[in-house]
């Protein structure tokens, strides 16, 4: 039998742990909080883990986390993940220009800007990248 690492929760960090698990948008952050929360009540990291829908190595990594730095700790780190190869700030006046002189022909304009910036893209990403251009000037 394992040990159980039951953390211990003032009232204002189990309140602040579950407005977050019910409120957060961001679905990592609220897993997160409910681990710690069904841990805090003496479950077994590997029972927490199979109602969270992760690893107990996970679970105890993240109450470790929690316990070292709060609930800042639960949020995901920057630099994490596949970093953006097109940007809106950045690209957003090139790609506009772009799809106007191209008009109807996307391949066009995609293959133009590869061929100035360098960089390379799936023609969705491209045509994703209009859309979200499309959205933010109509919106």
């Amino acid at each position: 039998m394992g040990r159980v690492n039951t953390p211990i929760l003032s009232k204002s960090q189990r309140t602040e742990l579950e407005n977050m698990h019910k409120k957060s948008n961001n679905h990592a952050l609220r897993k997160r909080c409910q681990t710690i929360l069904l841990k805090s009540d003496g479950r077994k990291s590997k029972d927490v883990g199979t109602l969270v829908g992760m690893n107990h190595i996970s679970v105890n990594s993240w109450l470790s986390r929690y316990v070292m730095d709060g609930i800042s700790g639960l949020f995901t780190k920057p630099g994490r993940g596949a970093k953006r190869k097109i940007d809106l700030t950045k690209d957003r006046d090139e790609v506009l220009a772009l799809a106007k002189k191209h008009r109807q022909k996307v391949e066009l304009a995609k293959a133009e800007w590869e061929a100035t910036s360098g960089k390379t893209l799936h023609r969705e990403t491209f045509r994703h990248f209009l859309k979200s251009l499309a959205d933010d000037t109509n919106g």
